[in-house]
């Protein structure tokens, strides 16, 4: 079993052989092996500077070079004229774009109202934090919870309002 001093000693090196893989591709220089915590591996220093401070060469090791992956083309390169390069038929007729966004108005406004209504039923039966004690409740923690609870919902319906009208923001008139 390898305990945390064990896997250490494993982790470090390869971080390090990775940091030295990123510096460049294929280092055809010697690679020498520095002492210090943490071990550093470099090809950067000279044969002279490696001898003072007591590092070794590698020799034999192969350096890998891990690449990326390629960035994907962004709206804006893929711009020509001015618009977007779409084959014709993903495009939407205007009229039908327009009906798209009255259909989204009209559906996100009932959901809006029912949201305010809801809100005003909450708001109602939270008395300003004071609601009113049931009869189920003779422990006054248990009262609590449920004024807690109650704040809480209320929260989450403003919220859920606020996000309603920004979502209408956002659609043309």
């Amino acid at each position: 079993m390898l305990t945390n001093r064990h896997r250490c000693l494993f982790a470090v090196p390869l971080a390090a052989m990775l940091l030295v893989a990123t510096n460049g591709a294929w280092s055809q220089g010697t690679v020498y092996r520095c002492p210090g915590n943490p071990v550093l591996y470099t090809d950067q220093i000279s044969a002279q500077d490696a001898r003072d401070r007591g590092c070794r060469t590698i020799e034999g090791a192969p350096v890998t070079v891990v690449g990326g992956p390629k960035p994907k083309a962004t709206a804006a390169t893929s711009v020509n004229n001015g618009a977007a390069s779409r084959p014709a038929e993903s495009r939407v007729d205007a009229g039908a774009q327009r009906a798209r966004d009255s259909d989204a108005r009209r559906i996100l406004g009932d959901e809006l109202r029912r949201a305010e209504v809801q809100l005003a039923t909450l708001q109602k039966e939270f008395n300003n934090g004071e609601p009113e004690r049931q009869g189920g409740e003779r422990n006054y923690q248990t009262y609590l919870d449920r004024v807690a609870g109650m704040k809480a919902a209320v929260m989450r319906k403003e919220s859920d309002i606020a996000a309603l009208k920004r979502e209408l923001a956002k659609l043309p008139p």
